[in-house]
């Protein structure tokens, strides 16, 4: 690939992730995760300006955008509901009170339904798990012996779900039927030499696309594991990725500063800010999330 990604924002981020593109209102939200906030920017041409924010008590660290516009976020422990109008409704909790571990990236299912994983705040851990909130804010576990749960996206169909188990370097993949909810037995799609893959993202050509955290790259994967393409960023950390545009054509990339050494900082002065790239194959669009039909505290 010979397109450039370059810096898209001014502001530089600890760890920028989650961004989803928010087609009906021309938004593009994402988080910082160890500050809080939400942000929501205006995308223009390859530039992304910051107008408007939202803050959280404790780490926030995934979005979803609901068919009738509220935000569903993936705060420290449990998801918080968001409405138009700013007020706040605690949905349900993911982790247990008291346990050293907090939720990380989560999507939406062809069907609208939210899933989000764990990862641990004390050290290497091998139970952190991946679940499905379904409407009626009952949990159901599809995975509970990772060691990170990070990405997830589902082929075009709908009918295969990928997601990432970062500190084995692995991308699962697994059969799902978004209409039942039912999940088949995960198998590794592919594992990542040369870096920790981070965030993923599918095109309309059943490509996957993955964030490379410590190599400061994209890779873009043919649907039968092989490596198709390759795009490197000034950015060592780069955290996660969404299509975005009227086009789905606009690649963001977010990065961060976190865990960067002093050398580090000095060699990529442009980490912590959204990158932007331009493709020629689009991006599949993301599915709204469909809501709780009763929100459970």
């Amino acid at each position: 690939m010979t397109a450039t990604a370059v810096p898209a924002t001014a502001e530089r981020f600890r760890l920028a992730e989650g961004p989803v593109w928010d087609a009906a209102r021309r938004r593009l939200l994402w988080v910082d995760i160890p500050r809080g906030i939400l942000l929501q920017g205006r995308l223009d041409g390859g530039r992304i300006a910051v107008t408007g924010w939202h803050a959280f008590d404790g780490m926030v660290s995934a979005v979803a955008v609901g068919t009738d516009g509220a935000l569903l976020v993936a705060a420290q422990d449990r998801l918080i509901v968001l409405r138009p109008n700013g007020s706040r409704q605690e949905g349900p909790r993911i982790v247990p009170a008291g346990e050293c571990r907090r939720l990380n990236d989560g999507a939406t299912d062809p069907a609208g339904r939210f899933l989000v994983g764990t990862l641990s705040l004390g050290g290497p851990s091998t139970r952190e798990t991946l679940v499905r909130v379904e409407d009626d804010g009952r949990i159901t576990e599809l995975d509970c012996d990772l060691t990170l749960s990070n990405g997830l996206a589902w082929s075009a169909d709908g009918k295969r779900m990928y997601s990432v188990d970062t500190l084995r370097r692995t991308v699962y993949v697994r059969d799902y039927d978004p209409a039942a909810g039912a999940v088949g037995t995960r198998s590794v799609h592919l594992r990542i030499e040369g870096g920790i893959p981070d965030g993923i993202a599918l095109d309309v050509a059943d490509h996957l696309w993955v964030a490379v955290w410590e190599a400061g790259q994209l890779h873009r994967y043919a649907p039968d594991g092989s490596l198709a393409d390759r795009v490197a960023l000034p950015a060592p950390h780069t955290s996660n990725l969404a299509f975005a545009g009227d086009d789905l054509r606009t690649l963001v990339i977010t990065t961060a500063t976190a865990e960067l050494n002093a050398q580090q900082e000095t060699a990529f002065p442009n980490s912590g800010r959204l990158f932007t790239l331009t493709v020629d194959v689009p991006g599949a669009p993301v599915p709204s999330w469909s809501g709780f039909r009763a929100v459970t505290t």
